[in-house]
């Protein structure tokens, strides 16, 4: 397994998705790249930490590449606003990839320049990072939309139309027997 460290807005929006894709065998949501040394919702939540909200995915290489991981992230979040996805306006909710080694990111990068530029018209704000910590969001957070999304309206008005969009355009990705 490998681990990819995502930030594209609420982490319930990616890791709904995420958690479909085969090859990604795990969705754990959390926080990443802030300046304090812990992390928790009401800290991060505040924007004075500076964490993002992210996942972070341990998948199969042999199954889906971190191209692939990476060619998704770009269609299920904008990453051509700061600080910004939608009305969650903060820090927290930024456009990041959190590289493990050399290797990520060098493809992140390239991901970034060769990819993103041909989903959106506008340039991608995306900021590639070392990851230097990561702390697992609080249970209440985790499988959010699988165990929520139904009871919350944030979730069937914004995660459920990208839920609908990304079942469409990586049909051929979806685990068996998911989606709607």
């Amino acid at each position: 397994m490998q681990l990819a460290t995502l930030g594209g807005g609420c982490f319930w929006c990616l890791e709904a998705v995420y958690q479909e894709v085969t090859g990604v065998e795990a969705v754990v949501s959390g926080y990443a790249g802030g300046e304090a040394s812990t992390a928790d919702y009401r800290k991060v939540s505040s924007g004075q930490t500076r964490h993002a909200e992210v996942v972070q995915l341990h998948f199969d290489p042999a199954a889906i590449t971190y191209e692939e991981i990476l060619e998704i992230f770009w269609h299920i979040h904008d990453p051509t606003t700061v600080d910004r996805q939608g009305n969650d306006v903060g820090p927290q909710y930024r456009s990041v990839i959190f590289y493990h080694d050399e290797e990520q990111k060098a493809i992140a990068e390239r991901s970034k320049a060769e990819v993103a530029p041909g989903i959106w018209d506008e340039p991608a704000v995306t900021e590639i990072c070392p990851l230097s910590g990561f702390w697992e969001a609080e249970d209440y957070h985790q499988n959010y939309y699988r165990n929520v999304g139904h009871r919350n309206p944030y979730c069937t008005f914004v995660i459920s139309p990208k839920m609908a969009k990304f079942r469409r355009r990586f049909a051929e990705k979806l685990r068996k027997n998911e989606g709607e």
